[in-house]
């Protein structure tokens, strides 16, 4: 049976899916046959398999750092927050029903420990090492009983842990110890060392509070990684930066033609695979942020309205926040307005909704001519088309079937003038529909605007993943992560009281 290690974290956004991603892009180099996994994510970003199975998009990009086909044995159980209390339970790429968090935690999720453990257990038959990334913190003392991604799989799989905490966040220190001192005996004995991540400044500064951290824990620190700009690698938990004026980049370089192009994506809640606009955002001289007032899409040149897990509850969003009527003066101007999944019903005229809201009829925006009925059944698939004589691959997950009643074909959806919609998700990452896109986009807009004819999406997610491969390369001590990854953690390693009971 192949190695393993899990990844935990601090806290959430320590830093856990890319050191994960790094550590298997690193491996893979060394000709190791290398598997990510992450037995329970949550979250609003998914991934639709070859297969047609839906994981998260953190594994799907790990599973390319590691460069192997994802598959839903690396994220068996999916958590997609259908409000502050309730899920959708995606088992095996497939959903099995909504529940709510005290269901889950009180007896669903420990029946899917077996099934958990079953996959891990076959992705280290088929190879090398499985590198696993943790979930929140393994110290949230309050969900041990039941937890199946942090250290419950970890001492059932006998897999040593390294724990990331993010130092950008100050307070570094207090999370290493305070994470180690509240976690039972047995699973401290699985606690092999530390990574520091995001690290500014001369690291001999921080050297003596590694050695004292050391002293007290009797476990090393594994690597102290850089803080790293512009690493625009998928996002699990959401949005990391504030909505108001933010702006997400990947490619810092001023634009091919005279002018820049301005995306305002609606930050609607529930907002999900906001990914999308990553591959807008990779074009030089577009400028891409997320608002959530009607006078921020004044001055944009396109406004994307993305998927969402609450369609009903986006489109009344909309309406509170005057952002419907805002798009509706768009699109009476001939103003580019983009819709994608969630996003395309909501532009629609009418829902009909009694599966994810329950709301039943609902009236949409009315922008194009579309009716949508949610099916209890998901569509999950990985579609391939032609648009603005381009050739498109995407993938789909959604609920709402759209009954396309006019307006001219647009993927799987249509245009009505300068208004788009379409179910496909990722259509964007395609080069040349992308390019033909934007210069549409910039003509409707009178932006003198000119797409650079060699920005290749997925040469720039190579470049980012290498670039994590190389964090790890040159930053962390590989040679103990080796050791740890074929022989697991140490034997001897000493308890931090009080422990937990």
């Amino acid at each position: 049976m192949g190695g393993g290690l899990l990844v935990a974290g601090t806290t959430s956004d320590a830093g856990k899916s890319v050191v994960t991603a790094g550590i298997c892009r690193w491996l893979v180099r060394q000709g190791l046959k290398v598997a990510p996994f992450k037995g329970q994510n949550m979250s609003l970003n998914s991934f639709v398999t070859r297969e047609g199975a839906e994981i998260g998009r953190a594994q799907a990009m790990q599973a390319r750092a590691a460069r192997v086909e994802p598959t839903a044995l690396m994220n068996p159980v999916l958590l997609k927050p259908g409000s502050d209390r309730s899920s959708q339970v995606v088992l095996m790429g497939k959903p099995v029903g909504e529940m709510s968090a005290r269901g889950y935690h009180g007896g669903r999720q420990k029946e899917l420990f077996a099934p958990v453990l079953a996959c891990l257990e076959e992705l280290r038959r088929t190879h090398d090492a499985v590198i696993c990334e943790g979930a929140g913190s393994p110290a949230e003392i309050n969900l041990r009983r039941t937890d199946i991604v942090n250290m419950g799989i970890a001492r059932a799989a006998r897999l040593p842990v390294v724990v990331v905490g993010d130092i950008d966040r100050g307070g570094v220190f207090a999370q290493f110890f305070g994470t180690t001192a509240l976690l039972a005996p047995e699973d401290q004995r699985l606690v092999a060392g530390y990574l520091v991540n995001k690290f500014r400044g001369d690291v001999s500064l921080l050297e003596p509070g590694l050695a004292m951290l050391d002293g007290l824990t009797g476990r090393p620190t594994l690597g102290v990684l850089p803080y790293a700009h512009g690493l625009g690698i998928d996002e699990e938990d959401g949005l990391r930066v504030s909505l108001r004026g933010a702006v997400r980049e990947s490619v810092v370089a001023p634009p091919f033609g005279a002018d820049v192009l301005r995306v305002a994506v609606c930050a609607v809640p529930l907002m999900s695979n906001f990914t999308d606009v990553d591959a807008l955002a990779a074009e030089p001289g577009v400028v891409v942020r997320f608002v959530d007032r009607p006078e921020e899409l004044t001055d944009a040149d396109l406004v994307v309205v993305p998927g969402t897990r609450g369609t009903v509850r986006a489109l009344a969003w909309l309406r509170e926040r005057g952002l419907a009527a805002a798009l509706a003066r768009r699109a009476a101007e001939g103003r580019p307005i983009l819709g994608v999944c969630g996003g395309f019903q909501v532009l629609g005229e009418r829902i009909e909704d009694e599966v994810e809201s329950r709301a039943g009829a609902v009236d949409g925006l009315g922008l194009l001519p579309v009716r949508v009925r949610f099916a209890r059944e998901k569509t999950l698939a990985r579609p391939v088309g032609e648009a603005l004589g381009e050739r498109v691959e995407g993938y789909e997950i959604h609920h709402g079937v759209a009954d396309v009643r006019g307006g001219e074909p647009f993927l799987d959806g249509c245009r009505t003038g300068a208004v788009w919609g379409t179910h496909w998700h990722g259509s964007l990452e395609s080069d040349g529909f992308r390019r033909a896109f934007l210069r549409e986009v910039a003509a409707a807009a009178g932006r003198r605007f000119v797409p650079a004819p060699d920005t290749s999406f997925d040469a720039l997610r190579e470049e980012q993943l290498d670039r994590l491969g190389d964090l790890i390369e040159e930053h962390a001590d590989t040679d103990a992560l080796l050791r740890l990854i074929e022989k697991g953690a140490p034997e001897g390693l000493p308890f931090v009281p009080p422990g937990a009971p």
